[in-house]
């Protein structure tokens, strides 16, 4: 892995470019000898990176394991030197925050209370609960926060460019901003963001200072302009501020934080590559035997959906509209197989497993009452294996993406890029992805089971030119902007 404590090639000492994130571009695993082994990355804030051109830029990011922590424990700097490892050449400054203060910042406020409400996930008549617990986790999402400002300022080059994302870091902006007026920040939401009169659940000094602290920034960027939007309503009702939503300014407090609107595309020739590739190849094989023929001999249809087992996906609700699909037309009994990958998320939180718990018995009950002899109605695996995702992305006649909320979902991008034959897309109006893709997908109301049912029969009897025809214009528009170019246009939106 080379010397972690390697100087870099910067003369300064100071980066121009910094990127700051929860999860970096690489982890760590401590091996029996002491070692420490080092993995990349995925998903396209990594991709991203490596667009930029200058090795003196750096990623700040927590340490999330003690593996990690170990790595930045043995950099005098915190920076590790990745020799280059698949990110650009670009430094890694790893932050060893205290585990409880992490744990607290952000299973308690990140993930159980910030994501919660942006995806409209509490169960309003008992939770949330703001008492003395939540409070001691807010002190420590701001330490988190301050964490990441301190180290920001400390590796930032005068003006230089930093680039906050999303939100687990919502406060860091103007933190950073009151230790280093000079630097030019953005801050980019990869979330939904929620409507005022939903936001407002929170704690009144909790939501001004959420959204206070994302107006540090010169420049605020969300995934869709009705993301971009519903930011700017939370910060009218709940801030008082001044928005232009012609101009798309928000100010308050004396400055004035531009929005913009940055649509995460799938990266086009990394899927195709890798999804014909021999492992990809060797699943492939394997699904197509697993969904069978029916009993005329005809190749069954596939109806597949790839998610983490994430609250917002709405898995559940997909498996029962597959079941009403089952009961109500009888005529796809033997001739179509539900192929569902969910994979593990987040199960420290009780929530999570609980969820998880209803996807097995679900799938186990749509199986008790459907399978025969010869037909195994569902395919369903609760693990996480990228080439066997990718060879059911070319295997599905039919792709369910029906989240209650999404950001984006970057699966409804991917499946059209990979599929072999052509796919229909069943696609939440509730997915940022449908903002660019609903002309070409059948878009669902996901609470709707009896209409998405409908909507799987629908795709499950498009004519095939009319999926392929379908399909190619839905790649076209999910490729529009890839990670590389998402990034840059970030990055020259605040020059």
């Amino acid at each position: 892995m080379g010397d972690l404590a390697t100087e870099r090639s910067n003369p300064t000492g100071r980066a121009p470019i910094l990127v700051a994130s929860n999860r970096g571009p690489v982890s760590f695993t401590l091996e029996d000898d002491g070692s420490l082994t080092l993995r990349r990355g995925g998903g396209g804030l990594v991709s991203g990176l490596s667009a930029i051109d200058d090795p003196s830029s750096v990623w700040v990011c927590a340490a999330l394991g003690d593996a990690d922590r170990a790595a930045a424990r043995r950099s005098p700097d915190g920076r590790l030197d990745l020799g280059g490892f698949e990110v650009g050449g670009q430094a890694v400054r790893m932050l060893d925050i205290d585990p409880d203060t992490f744990r607290r910042a952000y299973n308690g406020i990140a993930n159980s209370t910030l994501w919660f409400v942006h995806h409209l996930l509490y169960d309003t008549p008992v939770s949330p609960l703001f008492d003395d617990r939540f409070r001691r986790e807010w002190e420590s999402y701001g330490a988190y926060n301050s964490a990441f400002a301190r180290a920001l300022a400390a590796e930032a080059a005068p003006g230089a460019v930093v680039l906050v994302q999303d939100y687990h870091l919502s406060l860091a902006p103007t933190q950073l901003r009151a230790l280093r007026p000079d630097l030019r920040i953005g801050h980019f939401s990869h979330t939904p963001w929620a409507p005022p009169e939903y936001y407002r659940m929170l704690p009144d000094d909790v939501a001004e200072a959420v959204l206070a602290g994302i107006l540090g920034a010169d420049r605020a960027a969300f995934l869709t302009l009705r993301w971009a939007l519903a930011f700017a309503d939370c910060c009218e009702a709940v801030l008082g501020a001044t928005v232009d939503r012609d101009a798309l300014t928000v100010t308050h407090a004396g400055r004035t934080t531009r929005l913009g609107v940055h649509g995460l595309g799938a990266d086009a020739d990394f899927l195709r590559s890798r999804a014909h590739r021999p492992d990809v190849d060797a699943q492939l094989a394997t699904l197509r035997e697993a969904v069978g023929r029916s009993a005329d001999g005809a190749p069954r249809r596939t109806v597949v959906r790839v998610d983490r087992t994430e609250l917002s996906k709405n898995i559940v609700r997909g498996l029962l509209a597959y079941r009403h699909l089952l009961r109500t037309r009888p005529e796809w009994r033997d001739r179509v197989v539900h192929v569902a990958f969910a994979y593990p998320s987040r199960h420290d939180l009780p929530e999570y497993r609980e969820y998880t718990a209803a996807v097995r018995r679900i799938a186990q009950e749509i199986d008790d009452e459907f399978r025969t002899a010869t037909w195994r109605p569902l395919i369903l695996h609760v693990d996480d294996d990228f080439p066997r995702s990718l060879a059911a992305y070319r295997l599905a006649d039919v792709a369910l993406v029906n989240p209650i909320r999404d950001g984006m979902n970057l699966v409804a991008k991917e499946v059209p890029v990979v599929s072999d034959a052509g796919c229909a897309l069943v696609l939440s109006r509730e997915a940022g992805a449908c903002a660019e893709l609903a002309d070409d997908a059948i878009t669902v109301n996901p609470y709707d089971i009896v209409a998405t049912a409908e909507a799987l029969h629908r795709g499950l009897t498009m004519p095939g030119h009319e999926r392929a025809d379908r399909t190619k214009r839905l790649a076209a528009a999910s490729t529009a902007l890839p990670p590389q170019q998402w990034f840059l246009d970030q990055l020259h939106a605040l020059d």
